[in-house]
């Protein structure tokens, strides 16, 4: 049964009805619910926006980390760190160099196993768990794994090399300076490229069918299609592996360590042991700097690469 108003006559609609009619509009949230947050913002603020603020202040001073008292430097910390650093500066160049590899190969791999293993085939589910597996090792067991690979005497690598007869290229992998951080940077690869993998495969699962039947009706080759379609709808997995990826290489620490010892050698050295080298040595003053720069420069490298994706998929 359907009850009408005459207009002007509202006032005559029952009280239960009015009621109703008040009930349907905009609803207000319980005030209980602000309450959930709560822990998640707890957590946040001891364990990150306050030690932030305090890395801040001791970024100033010359705090050894165990003397009650300490004095204000201002900014000499910064200074020395941008102009007199020579081993900061080497393990900047060297964590550059080494993003860059891994940045590189980790995104072109994964997207090249997410594009031939994106069918949820059994096949392709039993080699996206293969490629995935390394991802739950422990980045010791990695770095120990890959440490016996390039031993220079009975490595796995240079046997392989023996093996087949090109004992005269034969290497010393971790022991040549001038390629160490190339080396680590080939099983940083190894080590995650199977979890971006995951990513681009969830972005590429996303895409519309019809697109690609659309353009197969147009003509389009199999590059046009990756290019005009495929390209552009996984922007957003493409900047999520990119960002992930370069945070990836600026904290693979324990693998480094692994790899290179402790501390590494010179030409192995990166910010994060460069860092940890420095609270090592009771300069937490110093060190609280150095965790700054760094936080910028990751802040300005991410910033930089999401511009540079969004250039390049709109002019595609």
């Amino acid at each position: 049964m359907t009850t009408t108003v005459e207009p002007g006559k509202a006032h005559a609609l029952p009280r239960v009805l009015r009621g109703r009619r008040r009930r349907r509009g905009a609803t207000r949230a319980h005030p209980a619910l602000l309450l959930f947050p709560l822990p998640a913002l707890v957590i946040y603020v001891i364990f990150f926006a306050i030690p932030t603020v305090q890395a801040v202040q001791y970024a100033i001073t010359d705090w050894d980390g165990f003397s009650a008292t300490f004095e204000n430097v201002g900014i000499d910390n910064f200074r020395r760190i941008l102009t007199g650093d020579d081993l900061f500066m080497n393990a900047l160049t060297n964590n550059l160099k080494f993003m860059l590899i891994v940045v590189v190969f980790q995104t072109l791999f994964a997207l090249l196993l997410a594009v031939f293993l994106v069918k949820n085939s059994r096949g392709s589910v039993l080699l996206r768990a293969l490629f995935f597996f390394p991802t739950i090792l422990s980045s010791v067991s990695v770095a120990f794994i890959w440490k016996f690979i390039y031993d220079p005497n009975f490595g796995l690598g240079n046997r392989v090399l023996d093996g087949v007869g090109l004992d005269g290229m034969q290497l010393s992998y971790l022991g040549d300076p001038a390629t160490a951080i190339y080396w680590v940077a080939v099983t940083q690869v190894w080590f995650h490229a199977g979890q971006m993998m995951v990513i681009f495969v969830a972005g590429l699962q996303a895409v519309p069918a019809e697109l690609y039947e659309a353009a197969e009706m147009d003509g389009a080759g199999k590059w046009t299609q990756f290019r005009h379609i495929t390209w552009p709808m996984i922007a957003p997995a493409t900047a999520i592996v990119v960002a992930y990826t370069t945070i990836q290489s600026f904290k693979a620490f324990d693998l480094i360590l692994g790899l290179g010892g402790n501390p590494p050698k010179f030409s192995m050295d990166i910010l994060s042991t460069r860092i940890y080298t420095s609270f090592a040595n009771s300069e937490f003053g110093y060190a609280a700097a150095e965790s700054l720069v760094f936080m910028a420069v990751i802040a300005a490298i991410v910033v930089a690469q999401r511009r540079v994706l969004k250039l390049t998929q709109k002019d595609v």
